[in-house]
């Protein structure tokens, strides 16, 4: 059965059946190491170390184990660190209850998600960003839909997820169609409930990714399914971890190391496409190689601003809309970036990857 729609003083219930009751009650009540407000005004400021001690491990998150593949494809220099566990995580929601159990120390994710776990109340930090310019997502519909543009979204039943890039998406959408939260009803899902939604008809519309769209029309295109595309772009590509993790100095001059290594990967993708579509979309997403060529004419040239200026100011617009709509409360995002790492993924790629 689809979720109850989202509207007025019904958001906050709305995100403890998003991300479930005992994690929101977890995150609010904090936790050693793990408060939003705890003082980390010290290790935040602490200079980096030039070496990894030995012995030093990480747990990184690697959906659909794309790091991996990347590293073992573009044959980048060996980690200085040993990667105790690649976490198959990627959805925002899943990274910060892995962050909670310590069972992750550094993840790639979207804007939205440390914004949500500062509403959480569990401390962490952006370390590493990278410029998205062109749109990763387009708005699909259910079988035998009959909207076309996001203005027919209006009354509909759209999948939202609060704590994902998705969702942003979305409320991005709406907003530049001139369409208040109150003119659509928003059913809380997560990102891989979607298809599921749309298959099922439980939603009308529901945002996927460039790489979902393919399968999803070859399999229900001729049931009337469409897709529908805007200029709206989710900006921000980063890394992140715990603020226990970064309080480790041997963890965080490991974070330091791998950070390189992750901007030079998608460097090496973006730049070997036939390769990425034969090994990845083809091999491990079984996708076609017509589909998956089709996914590699949308990606996004990789960018690492060597300042973070524009991110910031991205990450706040993300906030404000957000508390416009009350799904959290106001707040300087400023807070959310470790100035430390600003200008390490830059200064590992070409000049051209940099703006």
């Amino acid at each position: 059965m689809p979720s109850p729609s989202v509207s007025g003083l019904d958001r906050r219930l709305f995100l403890t059946s998003l991300l479930g009751a005992s994690a929101a009650v977890a995150g609010l009540s904090g936790c050693a190491g793990g408060s939003a407000a705890a003082d980390t005004e010290g290790a935040a400021t602490r200079p980096l170390a030039d070496k990894v001690p030995a012995g030093t491990s990480l747990k990184i998150a690697s959906y659909q184990n794309q790091q991996q593949l990347q590293f073992k494809l573009a044959k980048l220099s060996e980690l200085p660190f040993a990667v105790s566990s690649w976490v198959n995580i990627g959805a925002g929601p899943d990274v910060i209850n892995a962050f909670r159990a310590k069972s992750l120390d550094l993840a790639n994710n979207a804007g939205i998600p440390p914004i949500q776990a500062h509403y959480q109340g569990f401390a962490a930090k952006i370390v590493a960003i990278g410029i998205t310019r062109k749109p990763n997502y387009l708005f699909a519909t259910k079988p035998g839909s009959d909207i076309r543009t996001v203005e027919d979204f209006k009354g509909r039943r759209l999948a939202f997820s609060q704590g994902q890039a998705q969702g942003v998406v979305l409320l991005r959408a709406l907003r530049k169609a001139g369409l208040k939260y109150d003119d659509v009803k928003l059913v809380p899902l997560t990102s891989n409930q979607f298809l599921t939604a749309l298959q099922s008809g439980q939603v009308d519309v529901a945002p996927l990714g460039n790489n979902q769209a393919p399968a999803y029309l070859k399999q229900y295109g001729p049931k009337g399914a469409h897709t529908i595309t805007t200029d709206v772009v989710d900006l921000l590509n980063l890394l992140w971890a715990p603020q226990s993790v970064l309080d480790d100095p041997a963890k965080a001059a490991a974070i330091a190391a791998y950070i390189p290594r992750w901007a030079q990967g998608q460097v090496w993708t973006y730049e070997h496409p036939e390769v990425w579509d034969e090994e990845f979309y083809v091999k491990t997403q079984n996708l076609t190689l017509e589909q998956a060529k089709s996914i590699t004419a949308l990606a996004n040239k990789p960018l690492f601003p060597p300042t973070w200026d524009e991110a910031i100011k991205w990450e706040q617009e993300t906030a404000d809309l957000l508390a416009e709509g009350g799904f959290v409360k106001k707040f300087d995002v400023s807070s959310l970036f470790d100035h430390r790492f600003e200008s390490i993924a830059a200064r590992a790629v070409p000049a051209e990857y940099r703006r």
